[in-house]
């Protein structure tokens, strides 16, 4: 596994760094995150293609995940499975996502991550509407289920994709008024999904354009992460497609002035671009931006 040339003044002042596998084990994402010398890094807190674990994270297992990410000093987030829909109209999928992302949240808490990535969910042919009053319901219960817990659900913007509400920065903001639970609820930003979605990226007057939306609509202190990717697909295609940094249609300027943002500086920023096991494309990636982080 190659390594990130960082410094000591990158790892104090910023977090960064990459979707890590939880294979062999929590406590491998941190030693895989810090083999490459990243500061950050977001796990699944199960396996994403299922809708239950087959079995609950050992008292063990969680104190020696969190005994490594504060020996390393590493940010660690979670991002919830792909199967859950909390906008959907069918009982059984309503039940199932229901039943998954609390048990994820609950599993999450125990291994002392701050804060769960999800998206909103689709409501399919049903309307805006009903997806949010949907959205808006089936997250109350499970917010309400887990009371007790301090993790936070990061609601991350969409390319619109298969119905995917989120796609519209004023559906977050939506969601986050009618839940109603501050303390427990924020934003991801994801880069890609930004632009096909329709917001732009490519110029300065692009991107300032942007941000300040973001700021307007969402408020910079509800931006708990960013994710940084580059996309496959043209602006405004409502497709979801990830590329590396510098090689879609995106470009690299738009990273080079994310990065270089102070109002972004405490933000925690992942890769979600393709890679191998080795995670060697996540280090060439961040290698590109390193640089211009000060």
């Amino acid at each position: 596994m190659i390594a990130l040339k960082s410094t000591k003044e990158h790892r104090l002042h910023r977090l960064y760094g990459a979707h890590t596998s939880i294979a062999g084990g929590f406590v491998r994402a941190v030693e895989r995150a810090v083999a490459c010398r990243f500061t950050a890094a977001q796990i699944f807190v199960k396996n994403n293609k299922q809708w239950m674990a087959p079995a609950p994270v050992a008292v063990e297992e969680a104190k020696a995940f969190r005994d490594a990410q504060a020996k390393e000093d590493l940010f660690v987030c979670g991002h919830s499975g792909y199967l859950i829909n909390l906008g959907s109209g069918d009982p059984e999928m309503i039940a199932k996502s229901i039943a998954s992302l609390t048990a994820e949240l609950e599993r999450a808490e125990l291994l002392g991550l701050p804060f769960v990535v999800h998206h909103p969910g689709s409501p399919g042919k049903d309307g805006e509407e009903v997806g949010l009053e949907r959205i808006t319901a089936r997250m109350k219960e499970i917010l309400k289920a887990t009371k007790k817990a301090k993790v936070r659900v990061a609601l991350e913007c969409t390319a619109g994709q298969g119905g995917q509400l989120g796609w519209r920065l004023e559906h977050l903001r939506e969601l986050m008024s009618r839940i109603a639970v501050p303390e427990r609820l924020g934003v991801c930003l994801d880069t890609a999904h930004l632009f096909a979605a329709g917001y732009d990226l490519r110029t300065r007057a692009d991107y300032d354009k942007t941000m300040k939306e973001i700021e307007s609509v969402i408020g910079a202190e509800r931006v708990l992460c960013f994710h940084l990717n580059d996309s496959k697909v043209p602006f405004a295609s409502r497709k979801d497609r990830h590329e590396n940094l510098g090689e879609g249609e995106i470009g690299l300027d738009a990273f080079k002035w994310l990065v270089t943002d102070p109002r972004w500086k405490k933000v925690p920023m992942i890769l979600e671009t393709p890679k191998g096991e080795e995670m060697a494309e996540d280090v060439e990636n961040w290698a590109k931006l390193l640089p211009f982080m000060k």
